[in-house]
């Protein structure tokens, strides 16, 4: 009897062992999968030198550029930076205006600026990331990782070149979202599931701007990789390209960074207000992606000069996308896509709380116009259009 007391006591060791094991086995397979996303980011390169043409090169431009400063913040009201790039060297780099108006503080060089949808390249840019690691495919559909999803049959691609006719997230939050505080991305998917907010096409047939698009290619990135969208962008965009003044924020989730600025609108003609949060503000992957002028130009130029992604996946990002039918979308992947005129000009602009942004790449000119405000100036292409005369009339090197 005490003998096969002492096997069964025995058994069971080896039994409960083997299903510690097990289950450490599973844990550490789980930290191991989402410890390769984080270590797979690139690794850091040397310190990106951000070269500028000599003052003398530059000395008529800066001069013409800084007239039109005075000029648009006097009459405009136009309070923020501008970079401006030329053949890969800076030609100009300078804001102006005021940064908090209760506190009369000035703009600087170290302002931070919400990019409102200009963030979107950098969710498109995640994606690739993930797709050359081979996490995911462009073809899969949304509800392979959300299988509650109510909209069928809608892949990465749609999401990417807005040609998935989903509903507006906005409508749905502003309607439907009952809590007091705003959600996130988590939330606002679960929301969807239950929504009354209907597709306006099927996937594929046309081109329809989409917020909520990007917002779920987000959404998909946190469910792949097991970690907040920020914190992803963090280490595999921020981090490699040294971009030290760049954050994701989600109203009421997130601490307010230094320097981070508020949006204004102007009341009356005169009074500054600040504006506010709203339940749409701690969604992201179609904004929220905050920045200055010169961690945007380390982006770009980090994205083009193969940092991040391959040359293949850029050019996928730089092409047009097409509906079902083959017609061409004027977007590629988190970039809108200009060809009139002979010239190919690859540009986003955002606007959102007060923000007004834009990024423009004149390939055929080698020239990027960098653009961020945020008291709701509203001639952002036609600022942009008089930057780039400016310096193709007074600057040759």
């Amino acid at each position: 009897m005490k003998k096969n007391i002492k096997y069964f006591i025995v058994f069971l060791i080896v039994i409960l062992s083997s299903f510690a094991i097990s289950n450490n086995s599973d844990k550490l397979k789980k930290e191991a999968t989402t410890s390769a996303i984080i270590k797979e980011a690139p690794e850091k390169v040397l310190p990106i030198l951000i070269e500028k043409h000599s003052e003398l090169e530059t000395k008529k431009v800066s001069q013409k550029l800084d007239s039109l400063l005075k000029r648009i913040n006097k009459r405009h009201d136009f309070h923020g930076s501008i970079l401006v790039s030329k053949n890969g060297k800076l030609v100009y780099q300078n804001q102006i205006g005021t940064a908090n108006f209760k506190k009369k503080e000035p703009l600087k060089k170290e302002s931070v600026y919400q990019l409102a949808s200009v963030s979107k390249q950098f969710t498109a840019a995640a994606i690739m990331i993930l797709k050359e690691r081979n996490q995911l495919k462009l073809s899969d559909t949304v509800t392979a990782y959300f299988p509650n999803f109510p909209f069928k049959d809608v892949t990465l691609k749609h999401l990417l070149n807005h040609t998935s006719g989903l509903p507006k997230y906005f409508w749905v939050a502003e309607h439907e979202w009952k809590n007091e505080n705003a959600p996130d991305n988590t939330e606002m998917m679960e929301l969807l599931e239950t929504s009354v907010a209907t597709k306006f096409f099927s996937p594929g047939r046309n081109f329809d701007y989409s917020n909520t698009g990007y917002f779920v290619l987000a959404s998909i990135i946190e469910k792949i990789t097991d970690m907040p969208f920020g914190d992803f962008v963090e280490a595999n965009i921020f981090e490699p390209l040294q971009m030290n003044d760049s954050f994701v924020y989600r109203f009421e989730k997130d601490k307010p960074h230094p320097n981070q600025l508020s949006g204004y609108r102007l009341y009356r003609g005169w009074r500054h207000i600040t504006i506010k949060g709203t339940v749409n503000d701690a969604v992201v992957g179609d904004k929220n992606v905050y920045t200055t002028t010169e961690d945007l130009y380390k982006w770009i130029y980090g994205l083009n000069n193969e940092k991040l992604i391959s040359k293949e996946s850029l050019k996928m990002m730089y092409t047009k996308g097409e509906t079902i039918y083959g017609r061409k979308v004027p977007y590629g992947l988190g970039f809108r896509i200009d060809t009139k005129n002979n010239e190919k000009v690859v540009y986003h602009y955002g606007k959102w709380n007060g923000f007004s942004t834009g990024i423009s790449q004149y390939l055929d000119d080698d020239m990027v116009v960098i653009i961020l405000e945020h008291t709701s100036y509203r001639s952002m292409t036609s600022l942009n259009k008089k930057v780039k005369k400016i310096v193709l009339d007074n600057f040759s090197s």
